[in-house]
């Protein structure tokens, strides 16, 4: 029987040495299908695979397991699957150095993108989808790094 530390990367564990750190849960339907597209398409360490799942990613940490009925700590409050759809409230965001480059990489190891990247002015951002049906936005900050803001929308003006 194997000892279960063998199979835990200590060394990129979520453990602040002070304060706290982030991390991102996610329900997932098939954990070895999401484990892979987190470490093998965006390039993420796996940390531990299962119970939870745990993929480092860049200076972050995915936290991936099925969801389950309510908990003594969380009583009265089920964890269920995400549905995807057309619409959202919440998404994970990752800044890239060159989207060019992060886009047809991650296209040709199977990322489904939405749309290609597209110029906004402060950024350029597309988004794609894991295999859960979970939105990410992928952007490279542009016009933003001279000052260039994102344009406002009707809806966000005052009045």
């Amino acid at each position: 029987m194997t000892d279960p530390t063998d199979r835990i990367d200590f060394t990129n564990l979520p453990l602040p040495d002070d304060g706290f750190v982030v991390t991102l849960f996610i329900t997932v339907r098939k954990i070895a299908r999401s484990r892979d597209f987190y470490s093998r398409v965006l390039g993420g360490t796996v940390v531990l695979d299962e119970n939870p799942c745990m993929v480092k990613l860049a200076n972050s940490w995915i936290i991936m397991n099925p969801g389950g009925p309510p908990t003594p700590d969380k009583p009265g409050i089920s964890v269920v699957n995400y549905e995807p759809g057309d619409t959202t409230s919440i998404f994970l965001n990752l800044r890239v150095a060159d989207i060019q480059a992060c886009y047809e990489e991650w296209k040709a190891k199977g990322a489904e993108f939405v749309t290609p990247p597209i110029d906004r002015g402060a950024e350029v951002r597309c988004y794609i989808r894991d295999p859960d049906g979970y939105l990410i936005e992928v952007g490279q900050s542009t016009g933003l790094l001279h000052g260039e803001l994102a344009a406002k929308r009707a809806e966000d003006l005052p009045g």
